[in-house]
């Protein structure tokens, strides 16, 4: 029997759309989980998902890819990688795994609920591909990262991170539960697949390939790239998605969700990428900057996805353009200064060398997180490892649930705001405006501060916090990535010019 080409069958195999003869359709698709009103049932049968894909050819290709990805790490594996590698990119492995791969779960779910909700019914078909998707990068990354729980008990934080209240954790999860658990799908799909996925992870992912490659962690950029190509396909899932609202008079809902997730998604992005390139991945290996790698792949491409939908950018634009200069030197001195409070030990990208880079690809660094620096190396220097921990907790943004960080001397700003009798802070005017979208989605979460302050963490001290984070019971916190031997550099500096 001649089997019929894919054309002829495609679009009749994956339009699973009826009309409901026994329960009403706003029972089967309530508007609180669908997001769908004000369109029509035709309207959403016109959805064209841009990736057309069988089953039988996405298990075909998947199976492919897992046979590649894992046939490379048992080749690789005798090799001893992990032995070899400098620490700091030991470091950007532990926060990754840490903070990537449980959320991958979550992000099946939320590619469940376009299966189950979504009007749209080439959406639903497109999303039940990326559902599993999700749920192979989750175990393929656990998997991976389990192999070093015998090497470093840190990377245990991989599968238990997301069940602690480390500062970090809280973060993201505030981050990722707003996004992808807790909204309409049509709502999710714009926010996650297309601000998120289209204009960070997608590209983050193609960026952190190469520089695993660079560092000689071939088993680690097979794995990611295997990752994303499959990121690459899913993340396509909300442009038609947008097109339809466009076309249908929600071009103001459409912009206003873009504009929140492209916001929160940068906040996290600063401390999951920016500071890993800038500061953790070995001198001799980068190719770029954040900055630059931000306005090529990101900011340029991300403008362009805008325009050919006929959306603006955001608001803040200017803002964006001028955070990508500092915001994630602000926290790359935090979150090494509060080292003890993570589940990896931050590089701090700092000797002689990689500061003279550091100046050259952001002029003005070294009279401003310069001089930060060069406080703290003194105090190495000198022996005084512990006045380069700080003594107290830092003022937390209410929206990204970071610290409220800017450049020294000349722009560090609290941006607060009252409400409901409260008085929340927010790092810059554009988490404020976040918050002001929808208070009540926000106004109760507490930040860790806030905890610490309402007596929720005791004793209330040092000791009481990171123990309520979890440091000291899954793994000791963080240290010094390469255990301060960069100080010795400016010893010898100091020795040959006396």
């Amino acid at each position: 029997m001649a089997l019929l080409d894919r054309s002829e069958w495609y679009d009749i195999a994956r339009a699973t759309q009826w009309t409901f003869q026994y329960v009403p359709e706003e029972e089967i698709f309530p508007e609180g989980h669908s997001g769908s009103e004000g369109i029509s049932n035709e309207v959403w049968s016109t959805y064209d998902e841009p990736y057309k894909v069988t089953y039988r050819e996405y298990v075909d290709v998947q199976r492919q890819k897992d046979s590649g990805v894992y046939s490379v790490k048992a080749a690789l594996d005798r090799l001893d990688m992990y032995a070899k590698a400098d620490p700091g990119w030991i470091s950007i492995l532990k926060l990754h795994y840490g903070a990537v791969s449980t959320v991958e779960y979550a992000a099946a779910l939320q590619e469940s609920r376009y299966v189950r909700w979504s009007k749209a019914p080439g959406m639903r078909n497109m999303a039940t591909f990326g559902m599993l998707d999700e749920i192979r990068h989750a175990q393929a990354q656990l998997f991976f990262a389990h192999e070093y729980v015998s090497k470093d008990r840190q990377f245990d934080w991989s599968h238990e991170s997301m069940k602690t209240q480390n500062w970090g954790v809280l973060a993201a999860r505030h981050f990722f539960d707003d996004m992808l658990m807790s909204r309409d799908a049509t709502s999710t799909a714009i926010m996650a697949n297309f601000a998120f996925e289209t204009g960070f992870t997608n590209l983050q992912f193609i960026g952190l390939a190469s520089d695993a490659s660079n560092a000689g962690d071939f088993t680690f950029a097979k794995l990611i790239q295997s990752i994303q190509s499959d990121e690459a396909r899913h993340a396509q899932l909300g442009t038609p998605l947008l097109q339809i609202l466009i076309e249908n008079g929600q071009k103001d809902r459409a912009q206003r969700l873009i504009d929140i997730a492209l916001w929160r998604s940068w906040k996290i992005f600063t401390i999951l990428t920016g500071i890993p390139m800038d500061y953790y991945v070995p001198l001799e290996h980068r190719e770029s900057s954040f900055k630059e790698f931000m306005e090529e792949w990101i900011i340029d491409q991300f403008a362009r996805s805008l325009n050919e939908l006929g959306l603006d950018k955001p608001w803040y634009w200017d803002i964006l353009i001028r955070d990508l200069s500092e915001h994630h030197h602000g926290q790359q001195l935090g979150t090494w200064s509060w080292r003890p409070t993570l589940w990896w030990s931050p590089a701090a990208g700092v000797s002689p060398e990689e500061r003279d880079w550091l100046e050259e690809k952001y002029p003005g660094w070294n009279k401003t997180f310069g001089k930060c620096w060069d406080v703290l190396t003194e105090n190495l220097k000198n022996g005084h490892v512990e006045k380069t921990i700080p003594g107290t907790l830092p003022v937390i943004c209410n929206m990204s649930n970071l610290p409220i960080v800017g450049t020294p001397f000349t722009h560090l700003k609290d941006h607060p705001w009252e409400y409901g009798g409260r008085l929340y802070h927010f790092g810059s005017e554009v988490d404020r405006w976040i918050f002001q979208q929808d208070p009540e989605r926000y106004s109760q979460h507490k930040s860790l501060i806030d905890r610490f302050l309402s007596g929720d963490i005791e004793p209330a001290d040092l000791g009481g916090v990171l123990a309520y984070m979890g440091i000291g019971v899954l793994s000791e916190g963080g240290g010094d990535a390469h255990d301060y031997s960069w100080v010795d550099k400016y010893r010898s500096i100091e020795a040959k010019v006396s």
